[in-house]
Formats: C-alpha cells, structure tokens, sequence
C-alpha cells in the first residue's frame, strides 16, 4: 500500500490500484478493428487498470467498428471474445470453449 508522500505524488488517489492480474470479463468496450466472426479477430478497446488498452477480439458473428460490447472471456492475455452489448451469450458459443 502507498504511504501518504507517495499517494500525493500519484495524484491523490487512496484505495487499490488495478494490476495486471484486473480480469477483463464483464468490462464494456468498443470495436476499433471489425471482427469478422469465424474467419477472424478484429480489435476492442477496453477501460480497464486506469486507462484503456487495445484487445484482440473474437466473436461469434462480424462486429462493425464502433459498435459496444461486452467482454464474456478471456483466450489469452491479450485476446478478449466479445458479445454485443444488444445481444445475449449463446450457451452453445464454440468460442467459449478456451480449452
């Protein structure tokens, strides 16, 4: 835990810091690359350990940019699956399957 000098100098902020270990899943995002369903990842920016960082996404069905989603999974340590925002999890998804 950061001491008081050490708080002020970060900008005043009290309480945990997200690390590296802050999971992903259940965050929004936004579609910067489209995604192109099975046949390939696009990307999502995502809000996430105090500032936003760039994931690759899967998902089910082609994405456009700009269109919002929610993270349901994590494949990898940069790579999301994503569902948009309007849409209910398919319990059936292959992709959820990250075995």
């Amino acid at each position: 835990m950061l001491g008081w000098p050490a708080c002020r100098r970060f900008g005043g902020r009290v309480g945990p810091v997200s690390g590296a270990d802050t999971s992903p899943v259940g965050l929004s995002g936004v579609i910067t690359v489209a995604t192109q369903g099975s046949d390939g990842p696009g990307e999502v920016a995502i809000a996430i350990r105090g500032g936003t960082e760039s994931f690759l996404a899967r998902s089910q069905r082609p994405l456009a940019r700009g269109t919002e989603v929610v993270v349901v999974a994590v494949g990898g340590p940069r790579s999301v699956v994503v569902y948009p925002l309007a849409d209910e999890p398919d319990e059936a998804d292959p992709l959820l399957d990250l075995s």
